[in-house]
């Protein structure tokens, strides 16, 4: 039996295939015996070896295809999840405590510059209490100061699926001019564009004022906005001047949301998978939880790296949180258990309440027979009286529990599971992409269309319309990949349309790449019907990985109301989906260079990750392989495709034709780092008794608590890279994890090696300025990787060695005046002769 092989998840015997099959074989063994007799050709030897081992082979794959497995007898009642409120942290310098007092009048309450949370959470009963501070937000950060006659700001905010919401309140503080005219300015509060609330903004000497309105929980969604709406005017009757300075109010950053809910009992199933694992609607990080094997092999080691690459995927730009413990005991309430490995691998299997029994350490079905060891079995369960939910990842051989793994990261396969166990005989293979096919970056045709883009939700992007005099701008994703570089010549040709209330002579359309205006135009249509266009050259040295492209509409009615005010809902303007893009771009990249590790690259390409291998020492310590767990996660975080094909290696069995194949990234403290050849390159060195040094110096320190990033060429390949992650001791991988973790750390990665430390003994996890990064660039070895033309990579060379430019037009004007005099010489002599 030929063709594609299909996925199978076995949860219950179907008899009367096996019968299909026995009457199949014996059919086939009736017409193999009675067709010589028939034809009345008899079969040599030979053909009949050849027919025996088609049939073997044969039947070989139908039982494979249809094999089929009995479920257990007596299953236990299906897991139920029940999650408890976790105790609130104890407040950091950098909060603000609901008990602190007011801050001065004339200073706004003090807010971490990067996003920050205060959670508070307390059991009163079966009720309890989750506080949603607004500083979480960068739009806030230390205020949201809004401006003018009229101005709006809008914050989103999640509702957890395990919430069975009580109250809702919204509690608004806030500060505003003293010259604002009570009974002309006034604060709204809407959620979900509904009113909720109002205040008169008449606070003297601007005197910190608090505005307390309960939310209707009917108007909860899982997706919600809520909007700090003010009017103001500064005087008494007439029109205010909307760019007057004195027109503001902020909201301060300890404003907040405060529910009160009563946790679900959610029952355990494979149809709800990624939750309770993964929540995109959670308010807190995720705690992920990975109970330690006997032994950490290689299997299990890229079974763990795969699976936290795929959280990663899954939980995108939402931060989690991820921990190893060596047992049951050690998990704390709340967190998330995974449990990879056989049940010789992970002996506490055997004291869950599992459907599948175990039997000499292996998984047997409802007829006690083991399971093959290439069946995966993947399975929920709970511990601490339901509190910790535990997804058992496991099977009878290592393949097993590979092939679960694989079937829980292809999102086409893992829809198909259901209940508290799945049994997986097949997965299909999924193809690896090309190099330069990214799904989340442009396509790697030169000539493409918007709707060939992906939007926010991951889906072609249709028409869009924008409303309102000077409505938001429509961004879109123009990521370049990595080694793509521009050429001039690449421009962009916008399709658009508007309203037909819009006066032309004084309304716009501006293109806009990383907030720097690149193009724009006066509208000319008067009546809207007319699609119009407008071109724009793309700059070459501007477009990066993480460009983003703004198309803003600044529309003005025919009409202007009484005040300036304009009436503006029925303005709109519309960008068309085949707004075409035409690039001139060839491929060139220096390597090393960690700038560009901020986009994957090179480990990321194919984007499925099988070109890249990570090692660890034979005997890794938990620091090492969380830290290996925190790289696995940001290059999933860094990567889309359909399966994940990462592969991690004890250094003593690192297969030399992977050594010399991928790229390599290895991990581990200096005395024990698996590629010891890093060591022997230029540039920034650790060396033993807490030594550093350089090619012209030497120091040592004393403790060396930093962690080094740093990337090589491959002593193995020059066309590769290692990266290595090494340290000191266990303190410098701490650094290195923390590094992989904070985007604020992570996307400042640039030269060839950076010294990570930080001189606090417990930095908040959202504070970056804790942190210290030193960039050194030293490497004696670079390589060129590119796909461009003779001329460009022509081009190239002399932009980057500009310096032998002007030695080259000396030595070059030298040689042209001794050939032309040379030339002329022996021009002259023939008539001397004469």
């Amino acid at each position: 039996m030929k063709g594609k092989p299909r996925s199978r998840i076995v949860q219950r015997p179907v008899s009367h295939r096996q019968s299909s099959r026995k009457i199949r074989l014996a059919s086939a063994a009736i017409a193999g015996l009675l067709l010589p007799t028939y034809v009345g050709i008899a079969l040599s030897p030979l053909t009949a070896i050849v027919q025996a081992q088609s049939n073997s082979s044969l039947e070989k794959q139908e039982n494979q295809l249809i094999r089929q497995f009995a479920p257990p007898p007596a299953p236990p009642p299906p897991p139920v999840y029940q999650p408890a409120p976790a105790p609130a942290p104890a407040p950091e310098p950098e909060f603000i405590p609901e008990s602190a007092p007011a801050p001065a009048p004339a200073a706004p309450a003090p807010a971490p510059t990067a996003p920050s949370r205060v959670p508070e959470a307390a059991n009163r009963g079966t009720n309890s209490t989750y506080v949603l501070e607004f500083n979480r937000s960068p739009i806030v950060g230390n205020s949201l100061r809004l401006r003018g006659t009229y101005a709006e700001g809008r914050l989103a905010f999640t509702r957890p699926r395990s919430w069975n919401l009580k109250t809702v309140k919204a509690i608004i503080r806030y500060q505003h001019s003293p010259a604002l005219v009570a009974n002309r300015s006034n604060l709204t509060v809407r959620v979900n564009g509904r009113s909720v609330g109002s205040v008169p903004l008449s606070r003297k000497q601007s005197k910190i004022g608090e505005l307390a309105v309960t939310i209707p929980t009917s108007i909860i969604q899982n997706y919600n906005e809520l909007s700090v709406v003010v009017q103001q005017n500064n005087v008494p009757e007439g029109c205010s001047d909307p760019g007057d300075a004195t027109l503001w109010t902020e909201v301060l950053p300890d404003s907040k949301l405060v529910f009160g809910f009563q946790p679900k009992a959610i029952p355990l199933d494979f149809s709800r998978y990624p939750y309770p694992f993964f929540d995109d609607l959670g308010l807190d990080a995720p705690a992920i939880a990975y109970l330690l094997p006997n032994s950490l092999n290689p299997a299990w080691l890229t079974a763990a790296a795969r699976f936290q690459a795929g959280l990663g995927r899954l939980a995108d730009f939402r931060p989690m949180n991820t921990q190893v413990v060596k047992s049951l005991g050690q998990v704390r309430t709340n967190q998330q258990l995974v449990m990879i490995g056989t049940p010789k691998e992970q002996p506490a299997i055997k004291s869950l309440k599992l459907p599948y029994k175990i039997a000499n350490n292996q998984l047997i079905d409802g007829d006690k027979t083991a399971l093959p060891d290439d069946v995966g079995l993947l399975m929920l369960t709970t511990v601490q009286d339901g509190r910790v939910p535990v997804l058992v990842i496991t099977g009878n051989g290592a393949e097993g529990v590979a092939k679960a793994v694989q079937f829980l990261l292809q999102p086409s396969q893992r829809q198909m599971g259901t209940g508290a166990a799945v049994l997986v005989d097949q997965v299909p293979d999924a193809p690896s992409p090309g190099l330069r096919q990214w799904a989340r970056y442009i396509p790697e045709a030169n000539n493409f269309q918007l709707k060939d883009l992906k939007s926010p939700d991951n889906k072609p992007w249709q028409d869009v319309t924008v409303r309102g005099s000077y409505a938001p701008p429509m961004e879109i994703d123009f990521r370049a990949l990595p080694d793509d570089r521009l050429q001039r010549g690449s421009s962009m040709t916008l399709f658009y349309s508007h309203s037909p209330q819009v006066n032309p002579r004084l309304s716009t359309v501006e293109v806009r790449l990383d907030g720097a205006p690149i193009g724009g135009k006066r509208l000319t249509s008067e009546n809207g019907a007319t699609r119009e266009s407008l071109n724009v050259n793309l700059p070459e040295d501007l477009v990066t990985p993480n460009s983003k492209i703004q198309v803003a509409f600044n529309l003005v009615p025919k009409e202007i109301g009484e005040c300036g005010k304009m009436t503006d809902q029925q303005l709109w303007g519309k960008i068309h989906s085949d707004t075409k893009f035409d690039l001139n771009r060839q491929q060139s990249v220096k390597l090393p260079d960690l700038k560009l590790l901020q986009a994957g690259y090179p480990f990321a390409a194919p984007q499925d990750l099988s070109n890249t291998a990570i090692a660890l020492p034979d005997s890794p310590s938990n620091t090492e392989v969380l830290t290996l767990l925190q790289v696995s996660e940001r290059l999933g975080r860094l990567s889309q495709s359909e399966g994940i094909k990462l592969q991690v290696y004890n250094s003593g069995n690192l297969p030399e034709e992977t050594r010399s194949r991928a790229n390599l990234i290895g991990i581990g403290t200096r005395d024990r780092f698996p590629f010891p050849e890093v060591f022997n390159t230029s540039g920034f060195q650790l060396d033993k008794f807490f030594t550093r040094r350089t090619e012209q110096s030497q120091i040592q320190t004393l403790p060396d608590s930093g962690g080094v990033v740093k990337q090589v060429i491959s002593p193995w390949n020059g066309d590769r890279v290692v990266l290595a992650l090494t340290a000191q001791n266990t303190s410098g991988l701490d650094k290195i994890r923390d590094l992989f973790k904070k985007n604020a750390l992570f996307f400042q990665l640039k030269t060839d090696t950076v010294v990570v430390n930080t001189t606090d003994k417990n930095p908040s996890e959202y504070d970056a300025d804790a942190y210290s990064l030193s960039f050194f660039e030293e490497a004696d070895r670079q390589t060129r990787i590119d796909n461009a033309s003779p001329l460009g990579k022509t081009t190239r060379f002399l932009q980057d060695n500009w310096y032998l430019l002007p030695t080259g037009i000396v030595v070059s004007a030298l040689v042209m005046y001794g050939v032309a005099q040379l030339y002329l010489k022996r021009v002259a002599e023939p008539k001397g002769e004469k």
